[in-house]
């Protein structure tokens, strides 16, 4: 079939097989993040606010060289401005495949296990002795640092990543799904229904999308569910997206119908559904696919503008978007600039899926020298 021939040829191309591996890989990081995320991202730590990321270290202060790294805490120089200086004191190992806090990781399922945890006064421990401070309270090894209300910023990025994937994901699939059905039916039988989806497509895509994504969400209640808020942008992204699908899927549909083995099927009593699933559809597959991973960056930046603007995903879970709210203030940006890590995750991934979607592109192209040629 045509599709599995377009499939070929993709995962055959070089560039397209590389970013393709990439994105798998982002989605699996996002999978997995309560075992890669060493803390639950909602946890709050008032001692810990706007913390700077800790300094890992091989080397003590008298030279030696450690195959473990390790870093010194943190402790408060001035509380009204939230300034810190290492505790040369004290000194923490970084460890590995660790039990820790409860966090949650797929599906209802919740895990203690982390890819990475911190060993208490790994020196005091020899020696039978411990600050008070590990007894009182745990201490918390932030990677990216904390936020304004002392939450680790990698746990929150990590698990970041699953609503910017999830919702870009169930978008691709409503979109295309909607547009490939319509678009191949208004592209087979024409007539009034297919001048008055064109025109609805037209209308849709004619609108600016975030004018009409901020008109809908405001129509909505402000106060809404992680679930309710999800399913609200996914239908959100769909309704503007499908347009773009539907036109490609019916001006391939148009273009094939008139071809010599359509109309062979038609005379040998081929009825429209057999010719639509065995021939048009199939062959309109590849390009409709296409056109759905270029939407795939929209959806991601769609979705961090909303969560941005308190329209998305609703705190304390955590979104690359709602993330960034804390980054607002430019003199927070001067003293706390690890806050905008969401920024440059949303950046990368954008990025990524933007060059995934030119090398699918790229790869369906016949001319193109990296392209496997069709069997």
């Amino acid at each position: 079939m045509a599709s599995a021939s377009g499939f070929r040829r993709i995962w055959a191309h070089p560039r397209a097989r590389r970013l393709l591996v990439a994105a798998l890989g982002v989605s699996l990081l996002a999978l997995l993040a309560g075992f890669i995320a060493p803390y639950d991202p909602r946890t709050q730590d008032r001692e810990a606010v706007k913390m700077p990321p800790h300094r890992l270290r091989f080397r003590d202060a008298e030279g030696r060289f450690h195959l473990r790294p390790f870093f010194h805490p943190w402790r408060i120089v001035d509380r009204a401005r939230w300034r810190y200086e290492e505790d040369r004191s004290r000194r923490y190992e970084l460890v590995f495949f660790v039990r820790g806090e409860p966090a949650p990781l797929f599906l209802g399922v919740r895990t203690s296990w982390h890819l990475f945890g911190v060993r208490s006064a790994p020196s005091a421990r020899r020696a039978g002795v411990f600050n008070r401070e590990d007894r009182e309270r745990p201490l918390r090894f932030y990677l990216l640092g904390a936020d304004p209300l002392g939450r680790d910023v990698f746990s929150r990025l990590v698990h970041g990543a699953r609503p910017a994937l999830l919702i870009a994901a169930l978008s691709l699939a409503g979109a295309f799904l909607i547009g490939f059905a319509l678009g191949g039916l208004a592209g087979y039988y024409g007539g009034i229904g297919d001048a008055a989806l064109m025109r609805i497509a037209e209308l849709v895509e004619s609108v600016p999308i975030l004018f009409l994504l901020l008109a809908w969400r405001a129509a909505l209640p402000l106060q809404l569910s992680v679930e309710v808020s999800l399913f609200t942008l996914v239908a959100l992204f769909v309704l503007v997206s499908w347009a773009a699908v539907a036109r490609i899927t019916r001006g391939c549909v148009l273009s094939l119908k008139t071809q010599d083995f359509v109309l062979s099927a038609l005379a040998l009593g081929a009825g429209p559904g057999w010719i639509l699933r065995r021939h048009l559809l199939p062959n309109a597959l590849t390009p409709a696919l296409i056109q759905a991973t270029v939407m795939l960056p929209s959806f991601l930046l769609g979705e961090a503008a909303l969560s941005f603007l308190g329209l998305g995903v609703p705190e304390p879970e955590p979104s690359w978007g709602n993330m960034l709210t804390a980054a607002r203030d430019l003199s927070v940006l001067y003293a706390h600039p690890w806050l905008l890590a969401p920024g440059f995750a949303i950046w990368g991934l954008v990025l990524l899926f933007t060059e995934l979607g030119e090398a699918v592109r790229a790869a369906s192209d016949p001319r193109d020298s990296h392209s496997a040629p069709l069997m």
